[in-house]
C-alpha cells in the first residue's frame, strides 16, 4: 500500500494536510485515502457538489463501514491529500475550521483538528453525528462512540434496571427517497465509464446499515455499555421509492440539485423495556366485581375489577408505564370465582425494576390483605413470555367445576338424585345464549358435561346445590335453564320442570399452569 508522505508533490495547505495525516498514522485513514484514489475524482467533487458528505460518498462507492466508522479525521484534509485543491464550492460542504487562508493549524495532530463540515443533503447528517434534541438544540459529536455513549446516557437517565440493551434504528423515508435519487443519478451519468461498472449500487451500505455499524457491534461501547443492534429491514418502504424515481427519471428527478440542509433531523427516543410478566391464580370473593374495567356511558359498572386490585399493586413496584391483563376465561361479573383460583398473566410495559422473589411475596400479602377483601391471589411468581404458551394450551383442554344454586317448580324427588348422578360425558348443543347475542357471533356449539351431582339443601324441597364440572366455554347458567329451548338437554329438561340458576360460584379451573 503506497504511503501517503510524498510532500513534495503536494504544495500549500495540501502539504500540512498529507503530513498530518502521515503523523497519524491511522491505518483506517490510509485505507480510505487508498481507496479513494482508485475512483475518479470528477465523480467525488461531482457528488461534493450535490452537498454530499463524505461517509455517504464512500458509501456510495461502495466502501464498507468498517474503513470509516471510527474515522474522526478531517475530512477536507483526506481529500485535498488525494484529489488536490478543492473549488469554493466544494469547500462549501467541507469546510474546515483548522485551516484558514491557506495556512495550517501549527500543531497538526488530526485527531485534535476541529470538524465543521455542512450538514450533508444526503443522510442529512446522521452519518455526520449531528441532530436535533428534544429541546430543538443542534447537537453534534465528534464520533461515533460519542454518538453511542449520549444514548447509552439517555437510557440510563430513564432508570432501568439492566446489563444492557438492543438498539432498534428508523431513519426518514425522505433518505431513502434521497439515496435513490442519487444512485440513479451516478447511474445514469457514469454507468459508460469501468470505474462504475465494476460497483454494484445493490452492495452498498444503507445510511440504516452505516448507522447500526456506527453504533452496533462493531463498535467498543458493546462491551464497554451493552449495546446490541437490532436491525429493523425496510425493504418494502425502499422498494417503492426506487420503483417511484425509476419511473420518474425521465422528469429529471434524478437530476435534481439538493437544496442546501439547514438542520439535521431530530432524535425522538423511546426506551422500552420487554415486558415484565407475572403469573398467578386469582379469587374473587364478590358478586359485584367484573373481572376487567367495565363502563358503559361513562358510568362504572360494579364496585370494582380484577385487572385493577391486581394490577394496581404490582406497576408500582416494576416502576413501568402501564400493564395489561390476561386470563385463562373470565367469568361473569356476578359469579364468584373460588377454590384453586383462575389462572391470570399481568403484563408489565417498559418496567423499570425487576422485582426480587421478596417483592413479589410482598405484592402478593398487600393483594390478600386489602381491606375490601373483593379479591385474592395465591401463586404469584415472576415468569418469561412461555407464560402466554401455557395458559393457551391449558384453555384447549381445561375442565371447569361449579357450583350452583338452583330452583325447580316442583319439590325434589328421591329418584332426582339417581337421575343427574347417572349422567356421565354427556353432550349438550348450545346457541348462542340470547343475553350475549349482541355481541357475539350466532353460532351452535356441542359441549361436554362430564358429571354432576345435587346436594340437598336441609329444610327446602324446591332449591339445591348442583355441582359439575364441564368442558371449557360451557355455558352454565343456560344449561340450567334451557334458555327458551335453545340449549339441550338441560336441568330443566331433565327433571321435567322449570329450572332457574340464583347463584353460581366457580370452585376450580384444571389448567397444569400457575
Amino acid at each position: 500500500m503506497a504511503e501517503i508522505d510524498n510532500a513534495s508533490q503536494i504544495c500549500g495547505g495540501d502539504r500540512q494536510a498529507a503530513q498530518a495525516i502521515s503523523d497519524v498514522g491511522d491505518g483506517d485513514v490510509r485505507d480510505v485515502c487508498e481507496t479513494l484514489r482508485g475512483f475518479p475524482s470528477h465523480a467525488v467533487k461531482d457528488l461534493l457538489s450535490l452537498g454530499v458528505c463524505l461517509r455517504c460518498i464512500l458509501r456510495l462507492l461502495g466502501i464498507r463501514g468498517e474503513l470509516y466508522d471510527n474515522c474522526t479525521l478531517s475530512l477536507s484534509s483526506i481529500l485535498s491529500s488525494v484529489f488536490g485543491d478543492l473549488t469554493d464550492s466544494e469547500k462549501h460542504t467541507i469546510n474546515d475550521a483548522s485551516v484558514e487562508n491557506g495556512k495550517c493549524s501549527e500543531s497538526p495532530n488530526l485527531k485534535e483538528l476541529e470538524v465543521n463540515e455542512a450538514l450533508c443533503s444526503l443522510c442529512l447528517g446522521i452519518l455526520q453525528f449531528s441532530y436535533c434534541d428534544d429541546k430543538a438544540s443542534v447537537v453534534r459529536k465528534d464520533s461515533a462512540y460519542d454518538f453511542a455513549s449520549s444514548i447509552v446516557e439517555l437510557v440510563k437517565q430513564e432508570g432501568h434496571q439492566i446489563d444492557g440493551f438492543s438498539l432498534e434504528v428508523s431513519i426518514p423515508p425522505v433518505i431513502q427517497e434521497n439515496e435513490q435519487s442519487v444512485c440513479l443519478y451516478m447511474k445514469k451519468k457514469y454507468e459508460s465509464e469501468s470505474w462504475f461498472q465494476r460497483k454494484s449500487l445493490s452492495e452498498r451500505d444503507s445510511v440504516k446499515d452505516a448507522l447500526k455499524t456506527f453504533t452496533g457491534t462493531d463498535n467498543d461501547l458493546e462491551t464497554v455499555d451493552g449495546i446490541k443492534v437490532a436491525n429493523f429491514p425496510s425493504d418494502e418502504i425502499a422498494a417503492v421509492i426506487e420503483s417511484s424515481l425509476e419511473t420518474c427519471q425521465d422528469s429529471g428527478l434524478s437530476d435534481r440539485n439538493f437544496n442546501q440542509v439547514s438542520e439535521p433531523c431530530q432524535l425522538v427516543f423511546h426506551c422500552c423495556r420487554t415486558h415484565i410478566y407475572f403469573g398467578g391464580r386469582y379469587l374473587k370473593y364478590s358478586r359485584n366485581v367484573s373481572q376487567t374495567r367495565w363502563i358503559i356511558d361513562d358510568e362504572r359498572m360494579g364496585d370494582a375489577s380484577v385487572e385493577e386490585l391486581i394490577g394496581s399493586n404490582i406497576l408500582p413496584v416494576c416502576r413501568g408505564d402501564s400493564y395489561k391483563f390476561h386470563a385463562a376465561g373470565r367469568e361473569d361479573i356476578d359469579v364468584r370465582m373460588l377454590g384453586s383460583g383462575r389462572p391470570f398473566l399481568v403484563e408489565i410495559q417498559n418496567g423499570r425494576h425487576l422485582p426480587c422473589d421478596e417483592d413479589v411475596k410482598n405484592i402478593e400479602e398487600k393483594i390478600n390483605n386489602l381491606e375490601n377483601k373483593l379479591v385474592g391471589v395465591r401463586n404469584l411468581k415472576i415468569m418469561g413470555s412461555q407464560g402466554w404458551t401455557l395458559m393457551h394450551e391449558g384453555e384447549a383442554e381445561k375442565q371447569k367445576q361449579y357450583a350452583a344454586l338452583v330452583w325447580i317448580s316442583r319439590p325434589l324427588k328421591d329418584e332426582d338424585f339417581q337421575s343427574i348422578s347417572s349422567y356421565k360425558e354427556m353432550r349438550v348443543v348450545q346457541k348462542t345464549p340470547i343475553r350475549v347475542l349482541h355481541r357475539r357471533s350466532p353460532l351452535e356449539r356441542e359441549k361436554i358435561i362430564h358429571w354432576m351431582k345435587i346436594e340437598k339443601i336441609v329444610g327446602s324441597s324446591q332449591y339445591f346445590l348442583l355441582h359439575l364440572c364441564t368442558q371449557a366455554g360451557t355455558y352454565i347458567k343456560e344449561f340450567v335453564h334451557g334458555d327458551l329451548g335453545r340449549t339441550y338437554p338441560s336441568i330443566g329438561t331433565i327433571l321435567g320442570c322449570r329450572a332457574e340458576i340464583l347463584q353460581l360460584d366457580v370452585t376450580d379451573v384444571k389448567m397444569d399452569c400457575f
